[in-house]
């Protein structure tokens, strides 16, 4: 049976806002370094944010990156003010242009981000329920296996440090696959094959009612 809800999800995905268009494309710059002095920041900066989460309360870290903010954003107002003082000059406020900046959030972004919440949620929703009711056995048992190594992760990481783990492989895995594409193109070629043989091979030994893939 085709599922109904493919239109509804192919509209809602063609009407992505522009924001949410250039917020993902600016992470996709993020993590590929195509500008890598920010790309170097975001790194830096998200890494140190989740150190400290690890070895400090969250109430912690805010204040202390609120307060290192206000410390250079005070001192750089002080500094300009005395410039402009000796300079006997008359630039105004040295952020103006951030002040005057419009960072509102418009009513329509704001739609169109609850209407993506709610499309990965429907996703999320009818995936989990197709392999917890085991519509399709093997991809019940990727999930099974993956459950299962994810036990093991657990009881050595924490949250907070797989993140750190995430945040690291995130950014350090663009950086090695260009210098690596062809060994690593190679590599996942053969593996994917050998992965679908072994699954090929494992569909063909069940039996013929379990290898209906789905439910009539």
């Amino acid at each position: 049976m085709a599922d109904s809800s493919l239109p509804v999800e192919s509209s809602l995905l063609n009407n992505s806002s522009s924001f949410l268009r250039k917020v993902s494309l600016k992470a996709v710059q993020l993590i590929n370094w195509r500008e890598p002095k920010q790309s170097a920041a975001a790194f830096g900066l998200s890494l140190t944010v989740l150190i400290s989460v690890a070895s400090l309360s969250v109430i912690s870290v805010v204040s202390y990156l609120l307060l290192a903010c206000l410390c250079i954003t005070i001192t750089f107002r002080i500094y300009k003010s005395v410039i402009q003082a000796i300079q006997k000059s008359d630039e105004g406020h040295p952020f103006r242009s951030l002040l005057e900046k419009d960072i509102s959030i418009s009513p329509e972004a704001v739609r169109e981000l609850g209407d993506q919440c709610l499309l990965h949620l429907n996703r999320f929703t009818t995936r989990t329920r197709r392999l917890l009711l085991v519509e399709d056995l093997v991809d019940s048992l990727k999930l099974a296996a993956v459950m299962w190594v994810m036990t093991y992760v657990g009881a050595m990481f924490n949250g907070v440090t797989i993140i750190i783990l995430a945040d690291v492989f995130v950014f350090i895995t663009p950086l090695i696959y260009q210098k690596k594409k062809t060994q690593i193109d190679q590599l996942m070629a053969s593996s994917r094959s050998r992965l679908e043989e072994i699954l090929q091979k494992l569909q063909d030994r069940l039996p013929g009612a379990v290898k209906r893939t789905k439910v009539e």
